[in-house]
């Protein structure tokens, strides 16, 4: 089992961040641009374990290398249900460098972006407060 999964099934928050490399680039399914960087990303996945419902991983592919990895999930937002993949790729510490999610149907993406939305403020607030903005 991949220690990104491991992490995310134990709600370990802590864990998670630390696996993300400092230069991760992170591509949201309903967002346009990608995010960089380990502090956003950070803050995204943990406003994402607050909105998803139900979260589980059903399956994990990884390439023969050990560098490529997706791993599908279920879940709900708002009632409605969700399949998606975290497709991940690490750098050559092990850390993911790069992170790309998607999801479907178009209907759980859209209450996911509606719901992620209403946590952009909060996102926001967490990185300025863990780089030390005031």
């Amino acid at each position: 089992m991949h220690p990104f999964r491991e992490a995310v099934e134990a709600r370990d928050e802590t864990r998670m961040a630390a696996l993300l490399a400092d230069d991760v680039v992170f591509t949201s399914p309903v967002a346009f641009k990608p995010y960089h960087g380990k502090t956003v990303t950070a803050a995204i996945l943990r406003a994402v374990m607050r909105v998803f419902e139900d979260f589980r991983y059903v399956r994990e592919i990884a390439d023969a290398g050990g560098r490529d990895h997706a791993l599908v999930f279920e879940a709900t937002v708002d009632g409605k249900e969700l399949t998606g993949c975290d497709f991940l790729h690490l750098d050559e510490h092990g850390r993911i460098d790069d992170f790309m999610v998607m999801v479907r149907p178009l209907s759980a993406a859209t209450a996911l972006a509606a719901r992620m939305g209403e946590q952009f403020e909060r996102i926001n607030a967490e990185v300025a407060a863990e780089l030390g903005a005031p």
